[in-house]
């Protein structure tokens, strides 16, 4: 196999790890990440519903920044995450970084949803 698909799959693995202890109920939902090449994603996740109660990236209309890529797109998507789910009475969430490292853009969404008032 090659290195790329080497690392993918390494990462499939570590989430599939997470995903068994992090599970989004009603009064504690699951704070997912999704970090693209392009674009950073961001949604609060009820497991029990199975449905998303809050959701940013860098891709919305509100985002403004002149890079969607760098960490402070990622801060920014944090703070508007953070904004929407405390509109929609979420407080206290569960962070779920599917199998990423916590450092760089993974790290700045969850600083920054922490300063918008989210606790993890």
């Amino acid at each position: 196999m090659s290195r790329t698909s080497d690392r993918v799959l390494r990462r499939q693995r570590r989430r599939r790890g997470l995903r068994k202890r992090i599970f989004g109920t009603p009064d504690r939902p699951r704070l997912s990440i999704y970090r693209s090449l392009k674009y950073v994603y961001a949604q609060v996740i009820d497991d029990v519903a199975g449905r998303t109660l809050a959701a940013a990236s860098s891709r919305d209309a509100e985002f403004k920044g002149p890079s969607t890529r760098d960490c402070a797109a990622a801060a920014t998507v944090g703070t508007l995450l953070a904004q929407r789910a405390l509109q929609a009475g979420v407080t206290r969430v569960q962070f779920d970084r599917s199998g990423l490292r916590y450092h760089g853009r993974v790290k700045a969404i969850a600083e920054a949803a922490r300063k918008g008032g989210l606790q993890f």
